[in-house]
């Protein structure tokens, strides 16, 4: 037997649903951190989490109503859902808890959090392609 006939194993969809989400998380905490760089120096760690956790919690509702689980690498099964879950519930948490929601903070965290959140999915989903 050659080693072109072998193919490598795929992995489990728990494996896939568990990378999404820290996939997820970190690049929420990517939005975050780079917010706080461009606008507010000091308590880096501290910072970032506060800024972060509001968009944590949107994303997993946003995994939570979708099941994303199930397909955690489709655009518009849950990449779409975790995208507007963090934007949507990390905007009401914002406000509920006194914190800055103002429409140009909006408009970047829906630009950016969409090109992070949906990007990697659709790049994924290229490769994918791809190599049918």
């Amino acid at each position: 037997m050659s080693s072109r006939n072998l193919k490598p194993a795929k992995p489990s969809l728990t494996a896939v649903a568990a990378a999404a989400a820290v996939a997820d998380l970190v690049l929420i905490l990517v939005f975050a951190a780079v917010g706080r760089d461009a606008h507010q120096r000091g308590d880096v760690v501290s910072g970032v989490l506060l800024t972060a956790w509001p968009f944590l919690a949107g994303a997993a509702a946003g995994w939570l109503a979708a099941r994303a689980w199930r397909d955690p690498l489709s655009v518009r099964r849950s990449g779409l859902a975790v995208w507007l879950g963090s934007l949507v519930g990390g905007m009401l948490l914002r406000a509920v808890t006194g914190q800055t929601v103002v429409l140009p903070f909006v408009i970047v965290a829906l630009l950016s959090l969409g090109v992070l959140l949906v990007g990697y999915r659709l790049v994924i989903a290229g490769v994918r392609r791809r190599r049918t």
